[in-house]
C-alpha cells in the first residue's frame, strides 16, 4: 500500500528502496521502520512510501506525531528527576553512614532504565532534561544513561547493559567522601585539593564492595574510570589492556556528560566540537573503539539540526556519513554541499 509519510506509523514495513529527489538512498527496502526512520524520511522530504499491507504486518497504535515530537519528555522526564533525587539520596546516605543501599539504587535507577531502553534522539533529550543545578546528581544520572545507550552500541546483551547503567550511574559516588568545599569549589583547585579529589576512585571503589554483594563491573568501574589507556589517569596509572572495558565505557561517557553541562566555572560546549574532542582523545587517553562507536551513534542524532558553517552560512545537516563523522551532507536552501567532497568547508557549530 501506498501512503503519505506523515501517516507512517511505527513498525511499518517498506517495500521499496527509497530515494530522495536527488538520488541520495534514505532507507532500505524490508526496514521495519522505527521513529528515527520517519524522522529521516520527513527531513529528506521524501512525501510517499510503499509499506506492507497493514492487515498482515500489525503494528503498535502509534502516530506520527507521538513518534517524531517530543511528547516522550513527560513520560521521562519524571523518572529522570527522581533518579536525580534519589541520587542525591544515596549521595548523602554514603556521606553519612559509607555505605549506599542496594534496593535504593534499584528504587532510583531502574524506572528510568526501563523508559530509554528504546532508543531515541539521545542529544536532544539530555539537552531538554539537563538544567545547571545539582550538577554531581545529573551527572551521575546521565553517565548511567548514557553507559546503557554505549553498551548496547558495543553489542552487550541486555541484562549486561543495564548492569553497564547501574555502574555509571554509581561511578562517582566516591565524592561522597570529599569535603564540599573542594567538590563544588567555583575557582582553580590547588595541588592538595586535586589530590584528595582524586580519591574519590577509591572511594567509590571502597563503597561499593561494602555496600554490594557479587555485582559485576560496579566496584572495579568506579576505581578505573579515571584511568588513560595511555597510562596517564589515575589512580594506579593503568594503561590498555590492564583497564577494564567497562571502566573504558565509562570514561567516555563521563568526559561527554562533564564537557557539554554547564556550571558555574564552565558553560557547556557546542556538542559537535565536544565530539571531536572526544575523536581526539581516542588516540592517546580513550579506547579508540569504545570512543569511535560512541561518537558513530551520536552523529546521527544531528540530522534535522540547523549548523553555521565557518563560511557564515546556515544550512540543515541531512545525512551524516558513516567514517568521516564531522563531515556531513548539508542543504543550504535549493543547494547541498557534501563534506567530504568540498573540504574547503568547515562546521562552526550545530545549533540544538
Amino acid at each position: 500500500m501506498r501512503v503519505h509519510v506523515t501517516d507512517l506509523l511505527e513498525g511499518d514495513l517498506l517495500l521499496k528502496d527509497t530515494f530522495n529527489s536527488y538520488g541520495l538512498h534514505v532507507l532500505s527496502k524490508g526496514t521495519v521502520l522505527h521513529n528515527k526512520d520517519i524522522s529521516k524520511l520527513l527531513q529528506h522530504h521524501i512525501d510517499y512510501v510503499d509499506i506492507q499491507d497493514r492487515n498482515s504486518n500489525p503494528i503498535p497504535d502509534r502516530t506520527l506525531e507521538s513518534i517524531v515530537s517530543p511528547k516522550w519528555l513527560p513520560t521521562v522526564q519524571p523518572d529522570y528527576e527522581n533518579a536525580v533525587k534519589g541520587f542525591q539520596q544515596l549521595f548523602s546516605k554514603a556521606t553519612n553512614e559509607g555505605v549506599i543501599n542496594e534496593k535504593e539504587v534499584e528504587s532510583a535507577f531502574q524506572p528510568l532504565l526501563k523508559n530509554f531502553q528504546m532508543e531515541r534522539d539521545v542529544v536532544s533529550m539530555l539537552l531538554l532534561l539537563n538544567t545547571t543545578d545539582d550538577y554531581t546528581y545529573q551527572h551521575s544520572v546521565q553517565v548511567g544513561m548514557l553507559s546503557y545507550y554505549l553498551s548496547t552500541w558495543l553489542d552487550y546483551s541486555a541484562e549486561e547493559a543495564l548492569q553497564i547503567g547501574k555502574a555509571g550511574f554509581l561511578h562517582d559516588i566516591g565524592k561522597s567522601r570529599i569535603p564540599e568545599s573542594i567538590l563544588n569549589k567555583p575557582s582553580k583547585l590547588t595541588d592538595e585539593e586535586f589530590t584528595e579529589i582524586k580519591n574519590h576512585a577509591q572511594y567509590g571503589h571502597d563503597i561499593i564492595l561494602e555496600s554490594f554483594a557479587e555485582e559485576p563491573y560496579l566496584a572495579i568501574s568506579a576505581l578505573q574510570h579515571h584511568e588513560r589507556n595511555d597510562g596517564s589517569g589515575y589512580p594506579h596509572g593503568l594503561d590498555g589492556d590492564s583497564i577494564h572495558p567497562v571502566a573504558k565505557i565509562i570514561s567516555v561517557v563521563d568526559i561527554y556528560s562533564a564537557m557539554i553541562s554547564e556550571r558555574v566555572y564552565q558553560k557547556k560546549r557546542d556538542l559537535l566540537y565536544v565530539l571531536k574532542e572526544l575523536y581526539k582523545l581516542s588516540f592517546s587517553e580513550l579506547d579508540a573503539h569504545t570512543t569511535h562507536t560512541f561518537i558513530k551513534h551520536m552523529i546521527p542524532n544531528f540530522i534535522g539540526k540547523k549548523t553555521i558553517l565557518e563560511s557564515g552560512e546556515t544550512g540543515i545537516i541531512i545525512m551524516t556519513h558513516p567514517t568521516e563523522f564531522f563531515r556531513p551532507l548539508i542543504q543550504i536552501g535549493e543547494r547541498f554541499i557534501d563534506l567530504t567532497i568540498e573540504r574547503e568547508y568547515e562546521i562552526k557549530e550545530v545549533l540544538i
